[in-house]
């Protein structure tokens, strides 16, 4: 548990925070959002001491944090930066295993865990743990950085918005991913954004500051409903709040920008479109662009065959919908066996478009905001 207790930051008579107080409990994944310079990354430097505390305190599992030595806080605290920060001298194995090697890890030990961490996001030991930072994509780089702050297992992970200066798909892709992390491993993370999507999508509750002050801390659904400011509603830009999720249909809630690829394309070529991409499958269409199936990396590794088509490697799997059933029924879909998307088809079977968690929670939120951007 972190404990905030009437904590105040500031720089000779420029106050930052002003009595801050609240608690995150264990496990909780609490996002902090405002407007610039509300106090954001402050806040959350103060956690790991990178920021002194000017007066009240902060308290880990009820022990103030000025009296544990800074040093072993910080190696007990993870911490992700947007510019990411690996050392460019050190492959992808040396970036994930410093803190472990500044605890002294046995090698056995170190890597045994970066072997776990790289299956967790789909990043095989094999193929990139002697890959150097400027060998892979950005999306790749910010997956190693986050896995440089979970290699030691600390309970808390700091993250100052890591995923901001990425494209919006890698961007999406690599929320979903820190989400399932999340489920998996349990960890307290912090995580400053400026993108109230993101925050929607990612938080168990929002922290909102202005002026170093706490307006509302709340769960998503809450501050949706009941912002707790005019500040917070205008910047939600919210216009209705009446909407009925029953009603909501496929085509609601779908994106409509899929990958696919035509069931004559080659191996390689699909093989280059899923790195450029950050993605580990593709839909498979024909020339009338009507479904398939699936492609999927680790089929094309194990059985593909360079300069052969794909089309004997294609998964017939039944994870499709109607662009008009109900979304209710396509969500709980998606949560059986825990499926990464599902395929929305148009009654040719036609792709229409692709459902994830993500997509999901954008379109509840544009109807709530009253925008589109799914």
């Amino acid at each position: 548990m972190i404990e905030f207790k009437n904590v105040k930051k500031a720089y000779q008579d420029n106050v930052v925070i002003e009595d801050l107080s609240f608690t995150i409990n264990d496990g909780e994944f609490v996002c902090i959002i405002g407007p610039s310079g509300c106090g954001k990354t402050t806040t959350l430097k103060m956690i790991n001491r990178l920021h002194k505390v000017n007066g009240g305190e902060i308290l880990i599992d009820g022990t103030n944090i000025n009296d544990i030595d800074v040093n072993e806080l910080r190696k007990s605290i993870g911490y992700v930066i947007q510019h990411i920060g690996l050392f460019p001298n050190m492959n992808v194995k040396q970036n994930i295993s410093v803190v472990p090697t500044l605890l002294k890890w046995s090698k056995d030990k170190i890597d045994l865990r970066i072997k776990e961490l790289m299956k967790m996001i789909n990043m095989p030991f094999d193929e990139f743990a002697y890959k150097y930072p400027n060998e892979l994509s950005g999306g790749q780089q910010q997956r190693v950085g986050v896995l440089r702050a979970l290699a030691a297992n600390p309970n808390i992970i700091l993250m100052d918005e890591p995923f901001g200066a990425l494209d919006p798909i890698t961007r999406d892709v690599l929320q979903d991913e820190l989400r399932n992390i999340h489920d998996q491993l349990k960890k307290t993370i912090i995580f400053v954004t400026h993108d109230m999507d993101e925050a929607v999508k990612m938080a168990d509750r929002i922290l909102f500051l202005d002026g170093g002050k706490i307006l509302q801390y709340a769960t998503p659904e809450e501050m949706l409903k009941n912002p707790g400011t005019p500040l917070i509603r205008e910047f939600l830009g919210k216009i209705s709040y009446d909407y009925n999720a029953s009603d909501l249909t496929c085509e609601d809630v779908m994106r409509k920008r899929v990958y696919t690829v035509y069931n004559k394309e080659r191996t390689l070529k699909c093989t280059s479109i899923m790195k450029q991409r950050d993605v580990a499958s593709l839909v498979v269409v024909d020339h009338n662009n009507r479904y398939l199936g699936i492609i999927r990396i680790e089929d094309i590794k194990s059985e593909g065959v360079p300069g052969e088509t794909i089309e004997k490697l294609i998964r017939k799997e039944d994870i499709t919908v109607l662009i008009n059933s109900n979304a209710r029924d396509a969500f709980s879909e998606l949560e059986k066996d825990n499926k990464e998307y599902l395929v929305v088809l148009k009654r040719d079977r036609q792709v229409a478009g692709i459902i994830t968690r993500s997509s999901m929670a954008k379109a509840l939120a544009s109807l709530i905001w009253g925008e589109n951007d799914v």
